[in-house]
């Protein structure tokens, strides 16, 4: 095990990295060790993927049948969702089945219908790979489509949590006849079909319940059809069992990713600048929900190839030598900064600015 002793104020931030990086993964190296079972890679992830849908499947018919509340079905599958999050994000690295391509686009199928509120993971992709080589620059589009970089305010919130409306902002927000043309044609590409599908429907859901509530506190009733109402049974079902869930899910990674990256201000490949570690107590009903986001993927950003449970299993060593080498740990500060790296105010007895390189 490679100790944590080395001096951050005598080495750059390449170095620093390199440093973290090389605890971390011998962390992992030593808990397969451990665990002879962490070895069989293909085989964990396949069975965390049976595992989260069957969890998934097994509270919807048990919501269906009368068994379970509206609520706690909402939640389970929230949780199991975030699961396939984490799944789809280890396969875009080529976590599992790097070699075999049927099971491995089985899986990339599978966790894209258990989320139907994102996009293509194919596309997604390439835009995660670009993520990587331009965190916190302007052309990191996979970051900047959750928000990451944006003043804090009612279109922000209005983007986190919903991923066609964060599309239609930017369209309306665009210059020129032509850049909003751009930005529809590529929305509608990368969310065809199954996102389209989501996000329509819970519009539809929101606008049918918004419409017979103000109905009511008007003292009035709607008389909708029968066919409209038979309709709005099954979507009323489905904002249960996997669209409300994935609404939930998304709101909350999407608010813990686009807080914990930092924007705009970075040294270009500075690794120690790109994340933080955002793991306060009062953070923990939203990182439930994507399986301590906050707390681990910053760990992701030096040690690309652990899949995530791996990654959970590392945080106790990982955040004492992120802490070390200067990695930030909670900078709430970032939250009035638009995800700024730079901090505008000097406190007594601190750097404004990192260690520098």
């Amino acid at each position: 095990m490679h100790g944590t002793s080395a001096s951050p104020e005598r080495l750059n931030a390449q170095q620093r990295s390199a440093h973290i990086r090389e605890v971390v993964l011998a962390k992992g190296v030593e808990l397969r060790q451990r665990y002879p079972i962490l070895l069989h890679q293909d085989a964990l992830g396949a069975g965390i993927l049976a595992f989260a849908l069957a969890g998934m499947v097994g509270s919807a018919a048990l919501y269906i049948s009368g068994h379970m509340a509206w609520w706690v079905c909402l939640l389970l599958n929230a949780f199991f969702a975030s699961l396939t999050h984490e799944l789809e994000h280890d396969l875009i690295h080529s976590m599992y089945f790097r070699k075999q391509r049927l099971p491995h686009n089985l899986m990339m199928g599978l966790v894209w219908l258990a989320r139907p509120s994102t996009i293509n993971p194919w596309i997604r992709r390439h835009l995660h790979l670009n993520h990587h080589k331009v965190s916190g620059t302007e052309t990191d589009m996979e970051e900047r489509a959750i928000t990451n970089g944006e003043p804090w305010g009612i279109a922000r919130l209005l983007m986190v949590g919903d991923n066609l409306m964060s599309a239609f902002i930017r369209m309306l927000r665009a210059k020129t006849w032509a850049h909003k043309l751009s930005i529809v044609q590529r929305s509608l590409k990368v969310y065809a079909p199954l996102a389209l599908l989501h996000w329509g429907a819970w519009y539809v859901f929101l606008g049918f319940h918004g419409i017979n509530a103000i109905a009511w506190l008007m003292g009035a009733s709607v008389a909708w059809s029968a066919n409209t109402l038979a309709v709005m049974q099954m979507i009323d079902i489905a904002a249960v069992v996997i669209i409300g869930p994935n609404v939930l899910r998304t709101f909350c990674l999407h608010f813990v990713s686009s807080n914990m990256h930092y924007y705009g201000d970075i040294e270009a490949g500075n690794v120690i600048q790109q994340t933080q570690v955002l793991n306060p107590w009062w953070m923990w009903p939203l990182q439930a929900f994507c399986f301590n986001f906050g707390s681990s993927h910053g760990i992701h950003h030096f040690v690309v190839k652990e899949p995530f449970y791996i990654r959970q299993m590392t945080v106790p060593v990982a955040h004492k030598v992120m802490r070390e080498m200067g990695v930030r740990f909670n900078d709430f500060g970032t939250f009035g900064r638009a995800n700024r790296f730079t901090r505008k105010e000097q406190v007594a007895g601190e750097e404004v600015r990192s260690v520098r390189a």
